[in-house]
């Protein structure tokens, strides 16, 4: 699930003016109403690395192909190639994205080559007010020309606007295009605006189509040239990020991820229309209506999912080796917990145990249910499971830390825009002194980080696991007038209470535990598999128990 982390201006928030997040790992957009999880990889080398991204393009699964190149790139982030690969995947990947959301091929019929432009315009405006850096508007302009060399090849963009056109017409707009975008130098926003514009003329005098189609790609190209956060997102896309900073939205509530002749089901939320409907983790859906998954893509599936509430999505589902069955789910409105296995996991020592899934809205809410639930079952000591954890609302991470830490800097952001600069502070009101234990992974991002690094700089815990992604920029999302569709910007970074950058770098763990294994959904210790991370959590948390008596 891609559920973006929302942060509110300081001191004031207004969500007229703009929704900021703090942004979580860059798997690819997927709809609220599911969450598509990236294959795991393992390639030894650059070259293997190259070498498996390129059967994933050669196979065209751009999103998996993305997923590939964005784990490999944390490992080697200067090397020329995989950049390169990463970029034509990225560019792919989002193509296709678009033009199998609905809201955007709407916009696309209604909006005329002149409202585009001047949408391009508004884009341009907010990336140098708002954007966290000085832009190269040069190489915003040379992205979204990519993007538009791309598009003319995709059958996504040429079976919906260049069908009827010979493909030698094409061929000599192409070469014609190359000729005038790179002819010209761009300085300036005013710069790329009359490049974009002179491109739009030359589609409607060479192919006699509408330009809107090729405006867009150098709106969308010039937003995620920037930086893997920032992108272009479709009103129906817009309208996601809203429902999943409330933790709710329309769907069957199941987290997916492509398999080989079918969509394997990794999670099911509890209470869903899923859960109702008999489907468990490990199912696989078959079909979806006549359409057979074998060999689809996220996306499609994605569009396939999606739909007004109460109607009804028939699936084909397999159990194990058990004969496919056919279900019809009702699409309804799916509350997503922030907090999941609050239990006691050494009754004996006293030692409590949450996991927390995200944050958001209610996320405190629930935390202080969680704890006072604890705090009656005899808690001594806390351990918070944060492995996974993409994040989640900046302001959520800080009010969850607020319970534990009694004074002092929680997090700072710092931006290009002064506006962006601010420290959050702890209160001292409502402050648990219960010892307490991190649990943090390499999927633990944004706002996690935010949480981590104020318990280890504080000293108010001790974090133990791997460490943790490495997302420490903040976002905003910013409403467009082009039909009701945003684009979401890089603001600021955030640093911990000691002045450590989180971006690229992560937290650090004070118990450093390489081989984890993830708890399941029904209890803490997998079958099969020692939980090496919770071990090391529990030693730790009975040690501090022991340092105090």
């Amino acid at each position: 699930m891609f559920r973006r982390v929302h942060r509110s201006t300081a001191p004031a928030f207004q969500l007229s003016l703009a929704v900021f997040l703090a942004a979580f790992i860059l798997t690819g957009v997927a709809p609220a109403q599911i969450r598509i999880l990236p294959p795991t990889e393992e390639s030894t080398g650059i070259q293997g690395v190259l070498r498996r991204g390129a059967d994933l393009e050669a196979e065209r699964k751009w999103g998996d192909a993305l997923s590939h190149y964005e784990d490999a790139l944390r490992d080697a982030p200067n090397d020329a190639q995989l950049r390169e690969r990463h970029d034509v995947a990225k560019i792919h990947y989002d193509l296709g994205r678009r033009y199998h959301d609905n809201s955007f091929r709407r916009s696309l019929l209604a909006l005329r080559p002149a409202d585009a432009l001047d949408s391009y315009s508004e884009v341009l405006l907010k990336i140098d007010s708002h954007y966290v850096s000085d832009v190269d508007w040069q190489h915003l302009v040379d992205f979204g020309t990519r993007c538009v060399q791309i598009a003319l090849d995709e059958h996504c963009f040429a079976d919906v606007h260049l069908r009827n056109l010979p493909p030698e017409r094409i061929r000599l707009f192409s070469q014609r295009f190359d000729g005038i975008i790179h002819s010209q130098t761009i300085r300036t926003r005013q710069d790329a605006r009359a490049a974009v514009a002179a491109v739009a003329s030359l589609a409607q005098r060479d192919l006699g189509i509408s330009a809107t189609p090729f405006i867009l790609e150098y709106l969308c190209g010039a937003v995620e040239a920037l930086d893997p956060y920032s992108a272009f997102l479709t009103s129906d896309q817009l309208r996601d990020v809203y429902a999943q900073i409330d933790g709710n939205f329309v769907g069957l509530g199941i987290e997916l991820k492509a398999d080989a002749d079918s969509l394997l089901i990794v999670n099911v939320i509890g209470g869903s229309p899923a859960q109702k409907a008999g489907i468990q983790s490990g199912d696989h859906i078959l079909a979806v209506g006549p359409k057979s998954t074998r060999g689809i893509s996220t996306d499609e599936a994605a569009s396939l999912l999606q739909g007004p509430e109460n109607s009804l999505v028939e699936l084909t589902v397999a159990t194990g080796e058990s004969a496919p069955r056919k279900l019809a789910v009702r699409r309804e409105h799916v509350e997503v917990p922030c907090i999941e296995q609050v239990k006691m996991v050494d009754e004996t020592n006293g030692v409590g145990y949450l996991k927390l899934c995200s944050f958001q809205r209610n996320t405190v809410r629930e935390l202080d249910s969680a704890l006072w639930s604890l705090h009656r079952q005899g808690m001594r000591s806390l351990v918070i499971d944060l492995r996974g954890n993409p994040g989640g609302l900046l302001t959520a991470s800080v009010d969850a830390a607020d319970r534990f830490i009694q004074q002092g800097t929680i997090v700072s952001t710092r931006g290009r825009n002064k506006l962006e600069d601010y420290d959050y502070s702890a209160r001292q009101p409502s402050t648990w002194r219960v010892p307490l234990v991190v649990l943090i992974d390499l999927q633990s991002a944004s706002a996690s980080e935010i949480f981590a690094a104020a318990i280890r700089d504080h000293r108010r815990g001790t974090v133990v696991g791997a460490r943790s992604y490495g997302k420490g920029s903040v976002q905003g999302i910013f409403p467009l007038s082009l039909a009701g569709s945003g684009v979401r910007l890089t603001t600021a970074k955030f640093y911990s209470p000691s002045g450590r950058p989180i971006s690229n770098v992560g937290v650090t763990p004070d118990v450093v535990v390489h081989a984890t294994a993830r708890p399941t959904a029904d209890g803490l210790i997998p079958k099969g598999d020692a939980d090496d991370a919770l071990g090391a959590a529990l030693r730790t948390a009975r040690g501090t128990l022991a340092q105090r008596q």
